[in-house]
């Protein structure tokens, strides 16, 4: 359904109407096409930049914060004043600058999220590791011999892999949010509806009274994000020991 974004359905700026098939229901835009499709479209847009964007974030705080709060010392003090220096930028402002550098389309938008979402998640792993590697099951491994990778991977990362479920399903949301800023400034996603271009469109089609391209894009977003938050938290109330 989502591919069929593109074709003309109707009368330019027919409003929504019910009783002439699906595709009405939401009325169509300037160009005749079907809103509720575009709203669809918009969706798939939508999950695949918080799924790789997750797939670029997630490994990358996992690897800065396992290796920062395993050693300590002087690597956790590079790495610490390497996400803080990070961090300090203005996030929609190194947005931004990669979507300039890159320029536009979908791929930048995963590269771009994907390179300035890992900070959240490497301080999380950073503090539980460093509360887990002086617990009891990590000196007994390492009174029989275990090598650091094996204490790290086979004993402590899996004791925090609740922090990392949990902060997937939030960056999942965080993702999305930023995508439709971007597509909204013109730096996202082009040639193809998100919900960020169908609210910069709906701009100049408010002072008409055209309103559901807004209604549709809005509605749908306040649903996903709404729905990402609920699972976050109900992740965390199963997940996370201290909440038991």
């Amino acid at each position: 359904i989502a591919s069929e974004w593109a074709a003309e359905v109707g009368a330019s700026y027919t409003p929504p109407t019910f009783g002439q098939g699906y595709k009405l229901w939401l009325g169509t835009d300037i160009f005749g096409r079907s809103v509720l499709l575009k709203v669809i479209h918009g969706t798939q847009i939508a999950m695949s930049v918080g799924l790789f964007t997750s797939l670029i974030a997630i490994p990358i705080g996992i690897a800065f914060g396992s290796v920062a709060g395993y050693f300590g010392g002087f690597v956790d003090e590079i790495i610490v004043w390497f996400y803080t220096v990070f961090s300090s930028i203005p996030g929609i402002m190194l947005l931004m600058s990669i979507a300039f550098i890159m320029g536009k389309g979908i791929t930048t938008v995963y590269i771009a999220l994907g390179l300035t979402s890992w900070v959240g998640l490497c301080r999380l792993i950073r503090g539980e590791v460093l509360k887990h590697r002086s617990r009891e099951y990590v000196q007994a491994a390492n009174a029989i011999g275990a090598s650091h990778p094996r204490k790290l991977f086979k004993h402590i990362l899996p004791n925090v892999s609740h922090i990392v479920i949990i902060n997937t399903s939030l960056l999942f949301q965080t993702s999305i949010k930023s995508e439709v800023i971007l597509s909204y400034l013109g730096l996202g996603v082009s040639g193809q509806p998100s919900w960020g271009t169908m609210i910069d469109d709906s701009k100049l089609e408010l002072a008409r009274g055209v309103y559901w391209q807004l209604l549709g894009a809005s509605v749908a977003m306040f649903v996903v994000v709404l729905a990402f938050n609920i699972l976050g938290d109900a992740l965390r109330d199963a997940l996370d020991p201290k909440l038991k």
